[in-house]
């Protein structure tokens, strides 16, 4: 599981979750008694408003996380956790409006399944609740290629003076070192004017001026296979370096770090090493 996949509307389940908890253990109803009646006190209660708003917290909060979508009874965990959390959310509104004993844990409750429900509901459709909740770390110093912090050689690490696969000057991704104009004869005698021919093929045309570099995703976004199948091969999450190595159309294609490539179609809002 990686927390840096969370988003702000993660944040906001969360805390009404941590909200519902603690109403649980106050007054539910006011009564004459000095004790009064909590959730705990009520079955249905407490399982139909405070568990099942803290379950469909968990669902949601474990289905952001994971690499892979998780199914339970043909729903995915966060839909299925989306589905609880309004069923919580509806059945504490029938309580409050059902007498006039309300108390303040179940004022507090309402409140709690109240705004688990709209994050669950919100988050995918406000931009503003998809930021990342933790953001990707900043690029360190420059390294020589390949080496982490510390001076350990490894893959991942964007401080590298040269894009992957780059000898001496850096080039263009594609493009290849100028043909001298002038070649040593056989046996190394004198250098000899480079005589045209007819029958080689034409040099091949630059590759174009992208050049390779590291990034960053704000939120965990799919990577496709290059052979444009639907289903993704890999997940990119935040806090993590990856490389793009090719331009695809308004998408790029990158590399994971156990050698996998493929296209990411969502490029809005990376962050460039």
């Amino acid at each position: 599981m990686n927390i840096r996949s969370l988003t702000r509307g993660d944040g906001v389940v969360i805390g009404a979750a941590v909200l519902l908890f603690i109403a649980s253990f106050l007054n539910f109803y006011d009564t004459g008694y000095s004790n009064g009646v909590k959730a705990w006190d009520l079955l249905g209660v407490v399982m139909s408003i405070h568990l099942a708003g803290v379950i469909a917290a968990a669902l949601i909060i474990t289905a952001r996380a994971l690499p892979q979508p998780r199914k339970f009874a043909g729903l995915d965990l966060g839909q299925f956790g989306t589905a609880l959390a309004i069923f919580a959310a509806w059945t504490s509104l029938w309580y409050l409006l059902g007498d006039g004993k309300a108390g303040s844990g179940q004022i507090l409750g309402f409140l709690g399944a109240a705004v688990l429900a709209g994050g669950a509901v919100a988050t995918p459709l406000l931009p503003p609740l998809k930021v990342a909740l933790i953001g990707a770390p900043k690029p360190a110093a420059p390294q020589p290629y390949g080496a982490q912090p510390g001076g350990q050689p490894g893959y991942g690490y964007p401080g590298g003076p040269q894009p992957y696969g780059a000898q001496g000057q850096a080039q263009p991704y594609g493009t290849q070192q100028p043909v001298p104009g002038q070649q040593q004869s056989f046996g190394g005698g004198q250098p000899a004017q480079a005589q045209p021919n007819a029958d080689a093929a034409p040099a091949a045309a630059p590759a174009g001026d992208f050049s390779p570099f590291w990034f960053a995703v704000p939120v965990a976004r799919p990577l496709f296979g290059e052979d444009g199948s639907p289903a993704p091969i890999a997940e990119l999450t935040p806090g993590t370096w990856y490389l793009a190595v090719e331009q695809r159309g308004p998408g790029l294609v990158a590399q994971t770090q156990d050698g996998r490539r493929g296209v990411l179609q969502d490029t809005s809002g990376i962050q460039r090493g």
